[in-house]
């Protein structure tokens, strides 16, 4: 336990709200989407730019600081030594897309809300922490254990970055990752990525002449535009959701397959693949319609999204992020699925990443649920997700904020958000998180 008042630790954060917007500002006004390598900078000048400028406030602090393998930076306070308390976070966005009300590359306040791509996930919540541990150092907290606030760059396109940094620095020997949800996750559901592959033998697909769609992995595609050989022209909307919130959007892939089979429209076999698609897929995101609907008491039910699909003139590509229970494997899933899909199709997998699970017991879990619990006066029992975060790549650590219970589907959307009053509570919750854990 520290021996700093807690109230003395909450009214030093809401003093320094001005002094972390401010910094926070600086990094939101970088776009730091993926984008080409470079020499100096494997995943783009953006996310690297963004390392930098989140290194250079960490100096102002009063933080040591290194820049590893131009692919992640640490700030670190405390005794010398390699073995620390991590608290990992990316300062990676997903594009932008459109529809903003706002800049998505600045920090916007409107009406006691934050906008900005980033301001969710992950920019503010790993700023916060950044600023919740310059908060202690204002105090006077003397750290007994060396702390390393690490910003990444590559987390939101495959965490390349964390093979980087593992080369040249230890683990953490335990710690967390702010880019989740309330309270403390101890479990992440297994994720795999399939493409379904399905060969047309009678030139049916000529029918349609061009398909096109905002399609990203990350998110439930809502714009689909199709032209016919006809000439006809096709707009399908949907409503956009992070593709591990499905049942909060509106698919347009399924969409169509459905309005397409409903109306007769195509025949052949696309009619027959498009008949297939509705059924299997249109509002089962518990995997239901294609043999898949696993569950367990600990993580729920699966999740499935359909997130991209590709017409040519000979087959179709149906690409699939699936979330699968902690008890539940990947073979089983596959195994499941190849069993129920339509004629003349291959399932091909492009992305695996198994479940993880973090120590029940561990004493920092109990020291999260407690802190939970007084900053908020809700329960602080750990919790599952069906999200995909660094500590998946990263040993040791666990998934600890931002959200809090009920906050679903923001991060990846236009208009991405955070209430002035959420993030303040979570610089508080980090803040008295790290004093107990440095202690």
């Amino acid at each position: 336990m520290t021996n700093l008042d807690c109230n003395v630790i909450r009214q030093a954060v809401s003093a320094r709200q001005a002094d972390f917007f401010k910094g926070l500002k600086e990094v939101m006004q970088i776009n730091s989407v993926k984008g080409k390598p470079e020499i100096d900078a494997p995943f783009g000048a953006g996310p690297k730019q963004a390392i930098l400028k989140a290194l250079e406030l960490a100096e102002s602090l009063g933080f040591k600081t290194q820049l590893i393998n131009n692919a992640m930076g640490y700030a670190e306070w405390g005794p010398e030594t390699r073995d620390y308390l991590g608290v990992i976070g990316h300062l990676d966005v997903v594009p932008e897309g459109t529809g903003w009300d706002y800049d998505p590359f600045d920090l916007t306040e409107d009406n006691g809300i934050l906008y900005g791509r980033g301001v969710l996930d992950n920019k503010g919540p790993i700023m916060s922490n950044l600023y919740a541990l310059s908060v202690l150092k204002e105090l006077g907290f003397v750290p007994n254990k060396t702390v390393r606030i690490v910003f990444g760059s590559d987390e939101e396109s495959g965490s390349a970055d964390i093979p980087m940094y593992l080369a040249v620095e230890p683990a953490p020997v335990y710690g967390y990752t702010p880019d989740c949800k309330y309270p403390a996750v101890y479990g992440e559901r297994g994720v795999v990525g399939i493409d379904i592959v399905t060969r047309f033998s009678d030139n049916s697909a000529t029918q349609i002449e061009s398909f096109i769609g905002n399609f990203d992995r990350s998110s439930v595609p809502d714009t689909l535009n199709i032209t016919l050989k006809t000439g006809e022209h096709l707009e399908i909307k949907g409503k956009r959701s992070p593709s591990n919130a499905p049942e909060m959007g509106l698919n347009t892939i399924t969409l169509f397959a459905k309005q397409a089979t409903v109306s007769a429209r195509f025949n052949g076999e696309l009619a027959t693949y498009l008949s297939w698609l509705s059924a299997s897929f249109h509002n089962k995101h518990d995997g239901s319609g294609i043999g898949v609907a696993f569950s367990d008491q600990e993580s729920g039910t699966l999740q499935l999204t359909p997130y991209e699909l590709e017409i040519t003139k000979d087959q179709a590509r149906l690409s699939l992020s699936i979330r699968y229970p902690i008890s539940v494997t990947e073979e089983k899933v596959l195994s499941a699925m190849t069993e129920h899909l339509v004629p003349n199709s291959d399932l091909i997998v492009t992305r695996r990443m198994k479940s993880t699970v973090f120590d029940r017991h561990h004493p920092m879990l109990k020291t999260m649920q407690r802190v939970y619990k007084d900053c908020t006066g809700e329960d602080g029992t750990p919790v599952t997700t069906t999200g995909a975060t660094y500590a998946r790549s990263m040993p040791n650590i666990l998934a600890f904020g931002p959200s809090f219970p009920g906050q679903k589907g923001i991060a990846h959307n236009k208009n991405e958000y955070m209430a002035v009053s959420d993030l303040m509570k979570n610089m508080e919750i980090y803040a008295l998180t790290l004093a107990e854990l440095l202690a």
